[in-house]
């Protein structure tokens, strides 16, 4: 008898492969109602119900007829008062409470019927997603603090679980935000407070669209309500955009409902890929985490149909850069393997220095007894033992020790599925041959933010097994540190090299490079400058000055980590600190701990790049480093009040409490030598002060550290080298991301941001500080001219350059912002009433530093690569690079088919940026001929109209030059050939173009223009 085999198995993926949006074909203006009916429509012809509900009365009637179906019970009327008035709507619960219960598998509450009984009545159907019925509501009206009406809501078997709140297109996206935040104030808990079931908000203007979760926003007016604004304004950062599976932005609304909103992946994101933390926080997945999981979970499913259990096709690596969120990523993948039939345990693998207190919750809240904390294997033994124990949570070390001391064991012949955290070399050698060899029935996962490749494998390396890819198998997904930057996931870095060896008079740098031993860079001196330096620029690196609150907590600036190259400049650099603080007032001295054990490999040169391994134990120290460590150790038992040592049982502890100080910010710095520059994650920690070699995994690693996001007064990841690790820094960048990655991660040097901003102060010298400025086109051009000047003014000032070379001062400045503020926030109320402004005007400026673009140079040195390339297959793999990186950036997206028309036109030599400056030229001229062609207008006044509006940056929309250009028609004519409505095409397709060649080249970009008359063009 024949049989057939399926060449793959998979359950519909919850992320798309690719999605490549369609040609839009709407051309004219589109207010918000427009837009909320046409998303409405989409949502229809998804399948789900439209509902003219606009009251609570309704509302209720509609729950409680969508319950008794998905139910298939009938409630009496006094069931449902009390149901309803006991269980759904207690007014006693808010969104905590009622997101624990959407959560809760099941997702169900206790009825008491009427003759006695009890039946779970579920709310959501998590195993058969199908059987969840979707309806869509808009124009909601409430009353509470103030009369408010919401934009869309979708209900899920009768309760809103997912609000809309649209803008016009054309109105920033942060309206959306500000706006849901208002109604968290006013409204969403009044009446029954259903809305407090809300479990995701989409924030939309049309043209870009985000999610983000309940608690996201429930965090922000907690941090409002705490009186320290600039904190509340960091839960916009942790809004996402969704993506295809490669990484691709779905911002375009009706495209995001076609894939975010079709009913099963939004049923499979609020049931399968949500996590509500044991400190009641709800994190929604990004969705190169939905991908990774999924991927994974078929893996196992594929691999376990055509038994290939305990082979390298079972497995595979996940590559996620530092930063991006393994970790909650591998615990979701851990949780949904336990639920696929035929799989006995899993066991989450990590390192011992990574199972920190906050992670220990976190799984034992999943499954209690989840996590053995001890240092012996007998606890490991009974839960590998234990079948009603899905989920193993243990250490690298712990499970190497269980293997080498079992021999014979249960669980070697069960089906298991192991999921490193973070696979690094201690899973490289003798630990995966031990655990492939003991198991038989394995899937082996790894997840890592920089994996091994040939180009930075060890040289000369024992190990026969030597790359990620040969211990784990295929790579299942990526998502590249370029990637994180780009959607602004992780930030930016900017790196400062500090020279501490300087050449004399007839010595060549060759040479003092070459003499630049370890002996010579721990000369007192140079130990003593360095320690000189941090201190004078430390309040500077981690912005002391600046404030935010954390957990209710107000704190001042960042700290620090301060990366030595071995336990004796460790100690040097902690004795030259006490030493130059001695004679500071106490409250001037910065609070500094280290930290460090014995490594057995202290090579930091290997072909790997891998920091070497601090044993975890103390006592393998020599004792004059023993003694010294105690002694640092006491200094921090004083700091602190607390009672460590370097005894076994008490250094764990030592360590615990170091990690949980520098998360609260109890610590201002923390010197290492390689404990905490992997896998330590503290979102205050916002610079590293680097003294000794990295490179490759080792540094990106080190670095990426700083690179958390936090709020918005965080805005990049500060290092401080005072060696020179600029090559060390792009070949790394380089092999983890994208080749020419450099240009998007490293901020640019202090002298092209300083230049422009001496000449926006130029540009503001137009008006005296703290004049009256009566002209509506002038108040326009100051507002756009300061604001400007800010966001590069937060810039310059974590540069070591900028410290006394501003050339604005301090009163001009605060008599320019307090101009500036009257003016918009006067604006504002002109167009919103008297609506509350949520956001500080001040740190939304600063907040609009965190977007980092991919730009022009970027993509000409993709072209270049792309005409050097001669093999079709590889200059097809560039074009497909370029139109990712051109579809990422919101300011290139609609430039691509003038990006991807020059590839095809560009010389086999030839300098590529004058083709590119003279292509577009032509392109334009031919584009503006088109329009004059189309519209009538008159020549040569149309190419001086619109030559001024590119040199402006802005188009005039009302005044006598336009006028000009158009031919002579009457002003009270009919149809689409009247003056007015000839006039208002005119001004729609100018600005388009406009749009699309701004920031294309030097002639469309108005920054390198003196706008002291621009007033007039406003």
């Amino acid at each position: 008898m024949t049989s057939y085999l399926p060449i793959a198995a998979s359950d519909d993926a919850t992320v798309v492969a690719t999605y490549d949006p369609p040609t839009r074909q709407a051309a004219g203006y589109q207010s918000e109602a427009a837009l909320e009916k046409e998303l409405i429509a989409q949502l229809q012809r998804q399948e789900y119900e439209y509902l003219p509900i606009k009251e609570e009365a309704d509302l209720e009637n509609n729950l409680r007829a969508q319950l008794e179906a998905l139910n298939g019970i009938r409630f009496d009327a006094d069931e449902w008062a009390r149901f309803y008035s006991m269980q759904l709507a207690n007014k006693a619960e808010g969104i905590l409470e009622k997101t624990a219960i959407i959560q809760a598998n099941p997702a169900a509450l206790v009825l008491v019927r009427t003759d006695g009984s009890q039946k779970n009545i579920h709310l959501f159907d998590k195993e058969n997603i199908h059987r969840n019925h979707m309806q869509v509501i808009n124009q909601y009206e409430v009353e509470g603090r103030h009369h408010n009406r919401y934009d869309v809501t979708i209900l899920v078997n009768g309760l809103p679980l997912v609000h809309i709140e649209l803008k016009r297109r054309g109105v920033e996206l942060r309206e959306a935000f500000n706006q849901i935040n208002r109604y968290q104030r006013d409204s969403f808990w009044a009446g029954s407070g259903l809305f407090q079931y809300v479990q995701l908000f989409v924030i939309s203007n049309g043209t870009y669209t985000k999610y983000y979760s309940n608690t996201t926003r429930f965090e922000h007016v907690k941090g409002q309500n705490s009186g320290h604004k600039k904190a509340s304004a960091a839960s916009f950062e942790f809004t996402s955009w969704w993506t295809d599976a490669r990484n691709r932005h779905i911002t375009d609304l009706m495209d995001f409902a076609k894939t975010f909103l079709s009913k099963r992946t939004l049923l499979n994101i609020i049931s399968r890929f949500c996590v509500f933390t044991s400190e009641k926080n709800l994190m929604v997945l990004r969705p190169y985490q939905i991908v990774a999981a999924e991927r994974i979970i078929n893996r196992i499913r594929i691999a376990t149909n055509y038994k290939k259990l305990g082979s390298i096709e079972a497995g595979g690596y996940i590559w996620h850069t530092t930063g991006s969120g393994k970790t909650l990523t591998s615990f979701k993948t851990a949780q949904l393997a336990t639920r696929i039939e035929g799989v006995d345990k899993v066991l989450f693998v990590v390192d011992r220095k990574d199972l920190d207190d906050q992670t220990k919750k976190e799984y034992e809240t999943f499954q209690k007894g989840a996590v053995n904390s001890n240092r012996s294997t007998a606890e490991l033994a009974r839960q590998l033992s234990n079948p009603a124990a899905r989920i193993v949570i243990t250490t690298i070390q712990k499970l190497s020790n269980f293997v080498r001391a079992t021999k014979t064991h249960d669980v070697y012949n069960s089906h298991i599925v192991i999921i490193f955290d973070e696979c690094h070399r201690s899973q490289f050698g003798d630990m995966h041959k031990a655990i492939t060899k003991a198991f038989r029935n394995y899937h082996l996962f790894g997840f890592t933010g920089t994996p091994i490749f040939n180009e930075n494998k060890a040289s000369g390396s024992s190990l026969a097994i030597r790359t990620t890819a040969q211990v784990f198998g295929d790579r299942l997904h990526s998502y590249t540190i370029s990637d994180a930057i780009t959607d602004a996931n992780v930030l930016p870095f900017r790196i400062d090299y500090v020279n501490t060896v300087r050449a004399r008079e007839g010595v060549e740098d060759e040479e003092v490079a070459a003499i630049a031993t370890e002996a010579a860079l721990l000369d007192p001196r140079r130990i003593s400058q360095v320690v000189a330096y941090i201190l004078e620029h430390f309040d500077q690196k981690t912005k002391r000055n600046e404030h935010y609150s954390l957990k209710g907590k107000r704190l001042s600036g960042f700290n620090s980590i301060f990366a030595t190259a071995s336990v004796n400049a460790a100690k040097l650099y902690y004795t030259e600190f006490a030493r130059q603080q001695e004679n500071l007032p106490a409250e001037r001295r910065l609070k500094i701990a280290t930290i460090f054990t014995y490594a057995a490999n202290s090579d930091e040169y290997s072909g790997d790049g891998l920091l070497p391994e601090e044993d975890f134990n103390a006592e393998a120290l020599s004792l004059p480093d023993r003694e010294f460590l105690e002694g640092a150790i006491a200094d921090y038992n004083a700091m602190f009040g607390s009672n460590f040592d370097t005894s076994a049982n008490n250094f764990g502890n030592y360590y615990e409490d170091v990690s949980k100080k520098m998360k609260t910010r109890e610590l201002d710095m923390l010197i290492v030598v390689n404990m905490f520059l992997t896998g330590f994650d503290a979102k205050t920690l916002n610079t590293l002060w680097v003294d000794k070699h990295m490179h490759h995994h080792g540094l990106l690693q080190a670095f990426s550290r700083t690179n958390r996001i936090l709020n918005s007064v965080k805005t990049y990841g500060n290092i401080v080298s005072f060696r020179n690790l600029e090559k060390e820094t792009n070949d790394a960048i380089a092999l983890f991301g994208n080749k020419e990655a450099q240009g998007i991660t490293v901020l640019k040097p202090f002298a092209d941001y300083f230049s422009t901003y001496v000449t926006k102060i130029d540009a503001l010298r137009t008006w005296e500080p703290g004049a009256v400025i009566a002209s509506e086109s002038q108040q326009n051009a100051f507002i756009q001219v300061f604001g400007e000047l800010l966001r590069l003014r937060n810039i310059l000032t974590a540069f070591d350059e900028f410290e006394g070379q501003d050339p604005l001062s301090q009163r001009d400045l605060q008599d320019y912002q307090s101009t500036y503020l009257e003016l918009y926030r006067a604006r504002r109320k002109q167009s919103e009433g008297d609506v509350e402004r949520i956001n500080d005007d001040l740190t939304f400026e600063i907040e609009l530093m965190k977007h980092v673009e991919v730009n022009v140079d970027y993509i000409l040195m993709l072209v270049e690569r792309y005409r050097a390339q001669h093999e079709a297959g590889s200059r097809a793999e560039i074009r497909e690079e370029i139109r990712r990186v051109v579809k990422s950036s919101p300011s290139l997206q609609n430039k691509l088919d003038l990006i991807e028309r020059f590839i095809e036109s560009v010389s086999v030599t030839g300098e590529i940026d004058q083709e590119w400056e003279q292509y577009l030229a032509e392109q334009k001229a031919a584009e503006i001929e088109q329009l004059v062609r189309e519209e009538n207008l008159k020549q040569p006044q149309t190419d001086t109209f619109i030559d001024m509006v590119f040199r402006r940056g802005r188009l005039v929309a009302s005044g006598a030059d336009i006028e000009i250009i158009l031919p002579a028609e009457s002003l009270f004519g009919a149809g689409k050939n009247s003056r007015i409505a000839r006039k208002q095409r005119v001004i729609e397709k100018i600005s388009l173009l406009l749009d699309r060649f701004r920031g294309l080249g030097a002639p469309a970009n108005a920054e390198s223009y003196a706008v002291a008359d621009a007033g007039e063009y406003v």
